[in-house]
């Protein structure tokens, strides 16, 4: 399986070392053989047809700041455009940031993979928040499949279960905390009672929130998965405008305060059912919703079933990876990796 990956930050980089760590398991057990034929990052692209080392290009990101700088195989100002068609590579893996302010570049890598018979991976949210029904279309119009289950949960595999629980019954109901940022917070001002500006100081330290919160502490990021949801487990052609969206910033304590008193707790909660939203929410307290830290937790509530609660780690760069390989062993097994 040929792959080009564009992107190389912390998931990249750990889908790169991933791959070489269990290039043997991936053969012996599945008769996979998975090599990077191109990766791209801001200062250009590396480019070997025979196969890419990832102890090269980690050395050169390391130390430059840019794959480019490996020797022998390292291209300055590679268009991304150009890079994936000329790749003639099995599979994209799209491994960009999220920005919901601007999509389009990360939309375009898919459609060019797509336009040239290409499968993909993305653990990239903000296309599939504003397009995710397009470009299921157009994948499937391509005869091209595409993967994304990490971009909810990381390395947790909540649309695998949610996908396994519908085919028996009927999911009437998802109630999920998305997002370990918020969820820290909240879980940091109840247990100890800091404020919010001395918990998501906290957050930020220990590397669970970006330099910029925002998406988070709105409830943005949380309502892109609830897209993801909405489209993959409840059928709808969701996009992120369908979402009602309320954020934690500004959440007064005495609220907190009033939960903790009725034995409640308050969270950042994706809710799908009649209507789509986001919003502080209050659960029973020690219940399957009531995790702590950075924390996720999606409950699935079936028609006959009851109740099914998936509890993981939601992010970090080698769990997200590990998604990526679960992605693309899934493409392998079901289309053989050729369109």
């Amino acid at each position: 399986m040929r792959i080009v990956l564009i992107g190389f930050g912390s998931v990249g980089q750990a889908f790169a070392q991933l791959l070489d760590e269990r290039r043997t398991a991936l053969y012996s057990r599945h008769g996979l053989t998975p090599r990077l034929v191109a990766v791209a990052d801001r200062g250009g692209a590396a480019i070997c047809d025979r196969g890419l080392d990832a102890g090269a290009l980690l050395a050169a990101k390391r130390e430059q700041g840019t794959v480019a700088a490996a020797p022998q195989v390292g291209v300055r100002g590679a268009p991304r455009g150009e890079l994936i068609a000329d790749s003639g590579a099995d599979v994209l893996v799209e491994a960009t940031p999220s920005d919901l302010r601007n999509p389009g570049p990360a939309i375009e890598h898919l459609k060019s993979a797509f336009r040239h018979g290409m499968h993909a991976v993305t653990v990239n949210k903000a296309p599939l928040a504003v397009a995710l029904p397009g470009l299921r279309e157009l994948a499937e119009y391509n005869r091209v499949a595409l993967r994304f289950s990490g971009t909810v949960g990381a390395g947790t595999p909540v649309l695998a279960l949610a996908e396994q629980c519908a085919r028996g019954d009927e999911i009437v109901r998802i109630r999920a905390i998305l997002n370990g940022t918020t969820n820290y917070i909240l879980w940091r001002m109840h247990e100890s009672g800091a404020s919010f500006e001395a918990a998501l100081a906290e957050a930020t330290e220990l590397g669970y929130a970006e330099t910029d919160p925002s998406a988070d502490i709105s409830g943005t990021d949380t309502a892109t998965k609830v897209v993801i949801l909405a489209n993959v487990i409840l059928g709808r052609a969701a996009t992120i405008r369908d979402v009602e969206r309320h954020g934690i910033e500004g959440l007064p304590r005495e609220r907190l305060e009033r939960a903790a008193a009725e034995d409640r707790r308050v969270k950042l909660i994706g809710e799908l059912g009649d209507t789509l939203r986001v919003a502080p929410l209050e659960v029973e307290a020690h219940g399957p919703l009531d995790v702590p830290r950075n924390l996720n937790a999606v409950s699935l509530e079936l028609r006959r079933g009851g109740e099914v609660t998936l509890i993981g780690r939601g992010a970090g760069g080698v769990e997200t990876a590990t998604a990526i390989v679960r992605d693309l062993i899934d493409i392998w097994k079901t289309t053989g990796s050729h369109p």
